[in-house]
């Protein structure tokens, strides 16, 4: 039995590139929008996410982010390091952490750069963990919901170049405005700035800042926690002087669980996958998927 296909639900972003070497669609320049707000993102200090006062700061930023900075998460002292500079070959890639050590390459270089990538997900995977465990404390998840709701076999990783595009100054869009399908997204903010999330319908740039990560909360979060907390919107602008270089890491629950929650029919993962699959074949991109799921849908 084939392994399920974690990425053809995703937004662009998170599926394989087929455009990158053309740049962004050129169809899909519009007029730009108004200049984004300062970089106002709430900050979590991982090491301080046990103790009893720092988590309801945790859960006031999923409530009105729904996206964090995360500081003193150990990579830059314990971690691997993965510069830019290891992944400039590539325009785009995804890969499950569960099946990076089924791959073998002969190519002496290319196995060195799978054996970083296989520490650096596995680490992903301990942030992930101790992230939703603090969550889960803070929305009274039982042990069992815990373990449903976040499957670490699940992670995947996503490597992703954003190619130097010369028409960027008229409105262009590396990837347009979307929300994730996740619990969790951590993604690894590089350099160049161009990454930009929504809250009350007004942009902000999330500017790069050394020794952090940015943790997003996807759809499936949202409906874990009965919309208390919100999947953040989010985009990526086009540079039209430098390439940029993304890497994320992405955690969802066990395919075939049942999330259950009072703003909700019961479904699974799976379920939604299918649901976004659908929009894809008759709408052509993903729909919000979770309206699809509401107990009470907006009239």
């Amino acid at each position: 039995m084939s392994p399920p296909n974690y990425y053809d639900s995703y937004p662009p972003l998170f599926r394989p590139n087929t455009t990158a070497l053309n740049g962004p669609d050129p169809n899909n320049l519009h007029t730009p929008d108004p200049e984004p707000n300062p970089d106002p993102l709430p900050v979590i200090d991982l090491e301080c996410l046990s103790r009893d006062d720092e988590r309801p700061k945790l859960a006031q930023a999923c409530q009105d982010w729904g996206i964090f900075r995360l500081v003193n998460h150990g990579r830059e002292r314990k971690g691997p390091h993965m510069p830019p500079t290891n992944v400039k070959w590539f325009e785009g890639f995804n890969v499950l952490m569960n099946k990076l050590s089924d791959l073998h390459v002969e190519d002496p270089l290319l196995d060195s750069f799978r054996l970083l990538l296989d520490e650096y997900g596995r680490h992903q995977t301990r942030l992930a963990t101790t992230i939703f465990e603090a969550m889960a404390k803070e929305l009274s998840l039982s042990q069992e919901q815990s373990e449903c709701y976040l499957c670490p076999s699940s992670g995947l990783m996503r490597v992703y170049r954003y190619l130097r595009w010369p028409e960027a100054d008229q409105g262009s869009w590396g990837i347009d405005a979307h929300t994730d399908s996740s619990v969790l997204s951590i993604l690894n903010h590089p350099e160049v700035g161009g990454f930009q999330v929504q809250k009350d319908d007004e942009w902000f740039d999330v500017e790069p800042v050394p020794n952090t990560l940015v943790v997003i909360l996807g759809d499936m979060m949202q409906a874990i926690s009965s919309d208390e907390y919100k999947s953040a919107k989010h985009r990526v602008k086009a540079n039209k002087h430098v390439e940029r270089i993304s890497i994320g890491y992405f955690v969802f629950p066990d395919k075939d669980g049942v999330i259950r929650s009072p703003k909700y029919k019961p479904f699974t993962y799976a379920d939604f996958r299918a649901q976004i699959q659908q929009d894809l074949k008759t709408i052509g991109y993903k729909v919000g998927g979770l309206h699809h799921f509401k107990l009470h849908k907006p009239t």
